[in-house]
């Protein structure tokens, strides 16, 4: 059974050393408790805490200095890349604008596709015709 916290959560996110200090002093709690105390929670529409582990774990890893996505600036707004994707019903697979725009692909740009058994490789080509490439060896 787990332990009962009469402690009072943050009022804001712990970072850095402060949460890596609070989560060692908190010990074998429940990791939502943990992440409650910490500070990443919100309250639902009946005033329950609702912990945030997303938020939670981003902030440990970040403390312990593993960045995971180092070029990404969260905004809040859209969706973002999640390195999956799916088949459609009519056969077509569609990467996404979050790609093609972390790569700075523009309209035109083109692609060799090469398929592995079970891959599928985007090879990004100049554009220019295999008889143009030829004209400036």
């Amino acid at each position: 059974m787990p332990k009962t916290v009469t402690e009072k959560p943050s009022t804001t996110p712990l970072t850095g050393k402060a949460l890596l200090q609070k989560v060692k002093a908190l010990g074998n709690l429940p990791r939502r408790e943990a992440a409650r105390l910490c500070g990443y929670y919100t309250e639902t529409k009946d005033n329950q805490p609702r912990a945030n582990m997303t938020e939670f774990y981003d902030a440990l890893l970040a403390a312990k200095g593993i960045a995971l996505d180092p070029g990404r600036t969260k905004d809040g707004r859209g969706r973002e890349a999640s390195f999956r994707v799916c088949v459609h019903k009519n056969g077509s697979l569609v990467i996404g604008a979050n790609y093609t725009e972390s790569m700075s692909l523009q309209p035109g740009d083109q692609f060799e596709i090469r398929l592995g058994s079970k891959n599928i490789h985007l090879i990004q080509v100049d554009g220019k015709s295999d008889d143009e490439n030829l004209d400036e060896e």
